[in-house]
Formats: C-alpha cells, structure tokens, sequence
C-alpha cells in the first residue's frame, strides 16, 4: 500500500474512532450502559487501527492487532503504559457486555469507558498529527 493510502487509511480510523465516541454518548444519554461500553471499545479499536494502518498491518482478529499494538507501541515507549490498561479493559468489559447475559452494565462504568476511549483517541491524535 502507497504511504498517502496508508494515511487515508489512517485518517479514516481515525475519524470512525471519532464518530463511535458520539455513538457511546447517544446510547449512554439513553440509559444503554452495555451498548455504550460496545461502542466506546469499538473507538478504542479502530483508533489503534488507524495507527496500524500508517504502518501497513492488519490482522484478522482483535487479539492479533491488539497484541501487536501493544508489543509494538505501548512496550517500545510510543504509547503511555495507560493506553494499554485503557484497551485491555475496554476489551474485557465489550467482551462482557456483548456476550455475558447476566452482565450488568453500570451507568459510571459506561462513564468510565466513554472518558477512557476519549483518552485513548487524544493519545492516537496527538501520536499520528506527529509521525505524518
């Protein structure tokens, strides 16, 4: 893939990130605590994406992008130690909300999780406005 795809591709994550932090907020305003936490993990997700696009990588499953996120960014000192706690947490509440049935999300978890994704996207933002 050509660099100013890789960007695009980037930007696109990027803003996708951005548009599912108003989802959360939506379904948050609703009462919709586990939609909520599914849609801020998704930011979370696609924000991580939108650096591993500038890079050309992608792997089919979550656990592969995020275990290469992780290794490549977060343990080398790109990312703050927090990013990780931030979408190893997102991942573990999305993954409770979404397929536990008995989960029961809370209204401050729900909370919790809109202001991490919103961390997590100034993080990636600041990260990419510097390496593009």
């Amino acid at each position: 893939m050509l660099d100013e795809r890789r960007k695009d591709l980037s930007g696109y994550r990027l803003e996708r990130a951005k548009e599912l932090i108003g989802d959360a907020k939506s379904l948050f305003a609703k009462g919709s605590w586990k939609s909520s936490n599914n849609r801020a993990y998704y930011s979370i997700f696609h924000a991580l994406r939108a650096v591993l696009a500038l890079e050309g990588v992608e792997f089919k499953k979550h656990s592969g992008n995020i275990q290469h996120f992780l290794k490549e960014y977060v343990k080398t000192g790109k990312f703050s130690v927090e990013s990780s706690e931030i979408i190893m947490s997102a991942s573990r509440i999305r993954n409770a909300s979404d397929y536990d049935d008995f989960y029961i999300a809370s209204k401050s978890e729900a909370e919790d999780q809109i202001e991490a994704a919103e961390k997590f996207y100034i993080e990636v933002k600041k990260y990419l406005d510097d390496n593009n």
